[in-house]
């Protein structure tokens, strides 16, 4: 199968600062952040929730709500198409649920990490997750209430009918991206 090495897609990791901290531990090359990945005019993301169900959403573009926005990184570009895009994420859907959410091990970082490497081949920047990889190394210091807070997102609003896919003109703000082998 030849690719249709016309089309490209530039691949944007959107960084935000969880605390105003960050304004001082960036300096040391540290800081608590959030990332997600924008493709296509679309940030695709990855936060906590209580259902075995993918936490992965999409928003607009470096406005997810509850973060203030640092700064977007271009890491390169894809040359998969949206339906093969599509696919990538449906894949990284099941291995990200909302309940498998874990600060230290398994954070929006790690998903975006992953996106990254399978879209560009080339992983996210080291110092966006650096702290969660300094408390994964140092876990049995850290209080048990630490390890287990999650960035969350509620499902209040979303239902497998809300998903976009690469054909729909949804106007929704936040969607959850369901797994292959289940729904919301």
């Amino acid at each position: 199968m030849q690719r249709d090495t016309a089309f490209k897609a530039p691949i944007y990791l959107n960084v935000y600062d969880l605390t105003t901290l960050n304004n001082y531990l960036y300096w040391f090359g540290l800081g608590i952040f959030h990332s997600a990945v924008e493709i296509n005019g679309i940030e695709y993301a990855y936060g906590a929730h209580d259902m075995p169900t993918s936490g992965i959403f999409q928003v607009e573009p470096r406005s997810c709500p509850g973060f203030i926005f640092r700064r977007s990184i271009l890491l390169g570009t894809t040359e998969l198409n949206p339906v093969e895009l599509w696919d990538v994420l449906d894949e990284l859907a099941s291995q990200y649920t909302g309940d498998s959410y874990n600060l230290l091990t398994k954070n929006c970082n790690h998903f975006t990490n992953d996106l990254c490497a399978r879209l560009t081949k080339r992983p996210s920047p080291a110092w966006v997750n650096r702290l969660a990889s300094l408390g994964a190394f140092c876990s049995c210091v850290l209080p048990e209430s630490l390890q287990v807070t999650a960035v969350q997102h509620s499902l209040e609003y979303h239902s497998s009918s809300d998903l976009q896919s690469p054909a729909d003109n949804s106007d929704e703000d936040v969607l959850l991206l369901a797994p292959a082998r289940g729904g919301l």
